[in-house]
């Protein structure tokens, strides 16, 4: 199974890419999700990113997933068809 598919709490993300270059190499441990944002913790801190401007990686598999394309409620990501590139 994709990792778009799977639920994301308590996973590790990292930045590896954004239109705003304060949050690139950012990574932390997610502690929410909504249609529109992440919210993770990094570095004792809670950070809220919105999806629609990261790249990003799930627990290190190497696998860039762009957050405008998960731009919905988690429920319905975990049960949508995305196209292989």
């Amino acid at each position: 199974m994709n990792i778009i598919n799977l639920p994301w709490i308590s996973r590790t993300l990292h930045i590896t890419n954004s239109s705003d270059p304060t949050l690139e190499g950012i990574s932390g441990l997610i502690l929410n999700e909504t249609k529109k944002t992440i919210l993770i913790q990094s570095k004792g801190k809670d950070l809220l990113l919105a999806k629609n401007i990261i790249h990003f990686t799930l627990d290190d598999n190497g696998d860039e997933i762009d957050g405008k394309l998960v731009s919905q409620r988690p429920e319905d990501r975990i049960n949508k068809k995305y196209r292989r590139n």
